[in-house]
Formats: structure tokens, sequence, C-alpha cells
């Protein structure tokens, strides 16, 4: 009984760990994967587009999502911009908060 014990708490201390590691993961790790991914998607505009978070939204499932778009410059108006989803230019970031 006691080596059933003692393996059922070593589960749960990996359990607790996997999902610790998962959590740090996603919080910290993650968000510099998807600015790393559209940094590059933008670098094929030229060397001087820059990814911009231009919008952050729930869907309901309390996951934000954020908007991209390639600008160049900042993302302030008059800087030309393009959504990385669809390839459409836009004049102006229109709210940029990265």
């Amino acid at each position: 009984m006691k080596e059933a014990s003692g393996e059922l708490n070593m589960t749960v201390i990996t359990i607790i760990a996997i999902a610790a590691v998962g959590g740090l993961f996603y919080a910290f790790v993650w968000p510099m994967i998807q600015k790393s991914i559209v940094n590059q998607t933008c670098r094929t505009y030229g060397t001087d587009f820059k990814a911009v978070s231009v919008k952050s939204f729930d869907e309901g499932t309390q996951a934000t999502v954020k908007v991209w778009k390639c600008c160049r410059g900042d993302g302030g108006a008059g800087d030309v911009c393009y959504d990385t989803d669809y390839g459409t230019d836009t004049e102006g970031g229109g709210g940029a908060t990265s």
C-alpha cells in the first residue's frame, strides 16, 4: 500500500509539473513564436516592413486573438499596411497596439 501511495504522489507531481511547463510555454514562449512568424511574413513585403498588432478580440471562448498587419513604419495614419491573412493593402494602420 505504501508503494502505491508513493507512485500516486509521483504521478500527481508529474501532472502538475507538465501543466506548469505548458502554462509557461503558452504565456511566454508562444507569443514570441507568433511574433517571429508574422515578422518573417512581413519581411516578404520588404525589409522596412514590420508586424503591428492592430486589434485584439475575444470570440467568446476567452481566448484572445490578435490581428496582425505588415506595415511600413509604425502602423500610424498614412503608413502602407498589408493584412497578413489576405494580402490586401490599406492606408494607415489604424489603432496599432503592438
